[in-house]
């Protein structure tokens, strides 16, 4: 897996488009209190579902695998700012 230039950027856009997109869709709240890597997880497994995503084998999903797999969604997703 190569890393993505700005991977770093792309993951925290990630996590932003994906809360919007699991609370706009009422299929989470997340709390002040869930980690990132348990968001990050969360919007993985909720695009997976929704087929917006191929998923990973199973044997792959690691901390690591799902931010560069939402890094690479993010980075295919519209700016936000315009």
């Amino acid at each position: 897996m190569k890393k993505l230039k700005n991977e770093k950027a792309l993951t925290k856009k990630a996590l932003a488009l994906g809360m919007d997109y699991g609370e706009r869709r009422g299929a989470v709240e997340f709390e002040a209190t869930d980690s990132a890597a348990d968001r990050l997880e969360y919007i993985y497994r909720l695009l997976v579902h929704d087929g917006i995503i191929q998923p990973l084998p199973e044997d792959q999903v690691s901390q690591k695998s799902i931010q560069h797999k939402l890094a690479i969604w993010a980075s295919k997703q519209p700016d936000p700012a315009g």
